[in-house]
């Protein structure tokens, strides 16, 4: 355990838990585990750097890239295949056409590895995706153990909670273990960590906090903190290498920053340009209206579904809710635009201010907006808890009958034109005439 602690920070209690399950290498493991939690919250680090140092007969399979069922069995089996590298077993390619050929060979398998006296654990990373494969194949792999008769532990790792796995029919029910959110001081203690070998500790520790003093309101992904912290880095310690100050005046060190973290704060997910461009605007001093490989529109640089968050809450707060089945429907019949009108003229719903709405009604139009199938996962509700906390979100009470969250949306028309555009979201266009 105590290299695991030097390795695997903040996690002591999910890893203590983790070994007490797995147990000895020929004792009989838990069947199926149930890993969930929000995104960058360590889950398949902690499994990879687990299995590594622990030794353990493993497979990590990510299910984004095993996008059909027949893909990911045999995928699962080749790995297997290579468990103790040979030549001519690496090289030849294992087909499976059905899982109960994967039961089959798996058992073949772990009998040639010399692993069938000794548990063999098969992670599936992204396990969310695997509801959009065969219906029979989460339960087949819950009951792998008894299928297989070997000693096999199948541990899932996702962002959705296990409710939204469960089948109708029912099935084997894993052990879930629940993976919370880093704390800011868990993001400083990680961050910390990495901090170079030509600078102090101490020195590092207080840019993470200035940094995390910063961004942390406005993103807690620790992913893009670590890139932030990387990227502007160099900014911080300039001061230092040109021998204007020392390690301990913060306050100038503070003052030659923050400017660079402002204009990073217009867009803190770097997505739009590369590590290498943003370094060089840095260096040219350039301000934000004038850089070329960022958005014109520097405000509405949000994560990717939280610009259609934004979208579908300002259409909850100025459509009425009688519109929905026309304007989200693809067989709604034929209404006409005059059945929508009083006797006389309507006032502009503009003017009338924007309307709370249920979280269910938010979601519902998200979905229907949406190109691509949308999962309800964490990070969805992690994403309009972010949009509360900029202010482009007002949480205004709960639904007196359910109890649930109600919102409104506080942006303007033209904020929400200039998000459309980005998006390439054609359906704001006719909708406009009805708001």
């Amino acid at each position: 355990m105590f290299p695991l602690e030097n390795v695997v920070l903040c996690r002591e209690s999910q890893v203590s838990t983790l070994m007490a399950l797995f147990g000895e290498r020929h004792h009989f493991s838990f069947p199926s585990i149930f890993i969930y939690g929000h995104t960058a919250s360590g889950k398949t680090y902690v499994m990879e750097t687990l299995m590594k140092t622990s030794e353990l007969p493993h497979v990590i399979v990510n299910c984004v890239e095993c996008f059909t069922s027949r893909i990911l069995l045999e995928h699962i089996l080749n790995q297997l295949n290579c468990l103790t590298p040979s030549e001519d077993e690496c090289t030849s390619h294992i087909a499976c056409d059905s899982f109960n050929d994967f039961v089959r060979l798996f058992k073949k398998v772990t009998q040639d590895q010399g692993v069938d006296d000794q548990t063999v654990y098969i992670v599936l990373d992204k396990a969310e995706y695997l509801r959009e494969m065969e219906a029979n194949l989460l339960p087949a792999f819950l009951r792998l153990q008894e299928l297989t008769n070997r000693n096999v532990t199948v541990i899932f790792l996702s962002q959705i909670v296990w409710e939204k796995f469960r089948p109708n029919t029912g099935c084997f029910e894993p052990f879930i273990m629940y993976f919370p959110d880093y704390s800011i001081g868990h993001l400083q203690k990680i961050l910390s960590h990495d901090h170079p070998p030509e600078y102090s500790a101490d020195f590092y520790a207080a840019y993470i906090n200035i940094l995390l003093g910063v961004f942390y309101t406005v993103c807690r992904d620790l992913k893009e903190l670590r890139h932030l912290a990387a990227l502007n880095f160099s900014k911080y310690c300039e001061p230092v290498v040109k021998g204007e100050a020392n390690e301990r005046d913060t306050r100038k060190l503070w003052r030659n920053i923050e400017p660079h973290l402002k204009k990073a704060m217009h867009t803190v997910y770097l997505r739009e340009i590369s590590s290498s461009q943003w370094e060089k605007l840095q260096q040219d001093d350039t301000e934000m209206g004038q850089l070329k490989g960022l958005s014109a529109h520097a405000h509405v640089e949000l994560p990717y579904y939280s610009k259609f968050i934004l979208i579908a809450a300002y259409l909850a707060s100025y459509n009425p809710t009688r519109t929905d089945k026309r304007f989200f429907l693809k067989h709604h019949g034929k209404i006409k635009k005059a059945s929508f009108m009083k006797k006389h003229e309507k006032t502009s719903n503009h003017l009338l201010g924007p309307k709370p709405f249920p979280l269910d009604r938010l979601l519902a139009i998200l979905y229907s907006i949406v190109d691509s199938r949308v999962a309800p996962t964490a990070n969805i509700f992690s994403q309009i808890t972010s949009l509360v906390t900029l202010q482009l979100l007002t949480l205004v009470g709960h639904d007196d009958q359910l109890d649930g969250p109600k919102y409104k949306c506080t942006v303007s028309l033209d904020f929400v034109r200039a998000i459309a555009r980005t998006v390439n979201f054609d359906i704001i266009k006719y909708l406009y005439d009805f708001l």
